[in-house]
């Protein structure tokens, strides 16, 4: 009878034991695990919407680039053609020279000596004119070619004004993606160290678990020892889980009234991204891609995939299991862009 009464004793000091570790061990780690995988999730949503934006300014930099690059061949091709004017130029303004030194001379000369020098006075007069006319056209080549010389010199100062915007664009642009591509960076790093929290926090749950379960299987035995005639009592049943709260919209930003469907497939979406919660097809017209959503229902989520039949105000809404994309079915909700 002393041995019942003190394994009865011990019994019940295991199940103080047990229920202490209980409510103090994997019941608090499982709470620190729940805040973790919170913040892994909207951490996770971040980086969608981070990988977004870094792939629009990768496109505005590539769109920049070719621009300066079409821009650098124009100035090339402007720059042929200022050389030949201005070789055309010099040559031009030497035939001048040339022929008005001969025009000059001619004009020197007597009466006589022309006609002298010629084997008639109609041929005389005809060489006069002709180099008068070969000095004019010259004096029109010259002009002609400073007029073209003059307009090249207006282009390539606009194409440098032009090269120069550009170049400051290009700048700005490696600057965004430079720092989106570190903010990803340190996104992803800080998922990392989140996960390994709840890997840490998973084998100690799992620890405190296993040591509860020998404690619960102990104090079993000892209360079979103490009380062999006594049949165990049926445990209590444990009471019904309340069910989840519905999450609430996000305060500030703007509202839009859409319609939502639920879906479930693998792989990746339209932006290369891996599905996963918190996906949501959108119309890049309607809700640009790499915008935070707070959705009624359903919770927080990102705009990072796109489809043929996500039109306007429609929006596809990814769920892990294909019953829960056909419990959520087809809703019209009241969604807030942020």
């Amino acid at each position: 009878m002393k041995t019942a009464a003190l394994a009865a004793a011990a019994a019940v000091i295991v199940l103080a034991a047990v229920s202490g570790a209980t409510a103090a061990g994997p019941g608090g780690l499982k709470h620190e695990l729940g805040s973790i995988e919170a913040q892994r999730r909207s951490a996770a949503l971040g980086l969608y919407a981070l990988e977004s934006r870094v792939q629009s300014a990768q496109q505005r930099l590539t769109a920049v680039q070719a621009q300066a690059a079409v821009l650098r061949t124009e100035q090339q091709r402007l720059q042929l053609q200022i050389s030949v004017t201005q070789e055309t130029l010099s040559t031009s303004r030497n035939q001048l020279a040339f022929n008005l030194r001969r025009l000059y001379k001619q004009d020197d000369v007597s009466a006589l000596a022309v006609v002298l020098g010629s084997q008639t006075l109609d041929a005389a007069v005809s060489k006069l004119d002709t180099l008068n006319a070969v000095a004019d056209q010259s004096r029109q080549i010259v002009n002609a070619t400073e007029g073209a010389q003059n307009r090249l010199a207006r282009q390539k100062r606009t194409l440098e004004a032009r090269r120069a915007r550009l170049d400051a664009a290009v700048a700005a642009a490696r600057q965004t993606l430079a720092d989106l591509t570190a903010a990803q960076a340190q996104r992803i790093a800080f998922i990392a160290r989140l996960r390994s929290q709840e890997q840490l926090k998973e084998r100690q749950i799992s620890a405190l678990e296993s040591r509860v379960q020998q404690a619960e299987q102990k104090s079993a035995s000892l209360q079979a020892a103490a009380t062999p005639q006594e049949p165990l009592s049926a445990p209590a049943p444990a009471p019904e889980a309340a069910p989840a709260a519905p999450v609430p919209a996000a305060s500030g930003g703007r509202t839009i009234v859409v319609s939502s469907t639920g879906y479930s497939l693998p792989g990746h979406t339209a932006t290369g991204l891996p599905v996963g919660w918190g996906v949501v097809a959108v119309d890049p017209s309607v809700i640009p891609l790499g915008t935070r959503l707070s959705i009624p229902g359903y919770g927080e989520g990102v705009a990072a995939d796109t489809g043929s039949a996500v039109r306007g105000n429609d929006i596809d809404l990814w769920f892990p299991s294909l019953g829960q994309a056909r419990a959520w079915g087809r809703r019209t909700v009241t969604i807030t862009l942020h």
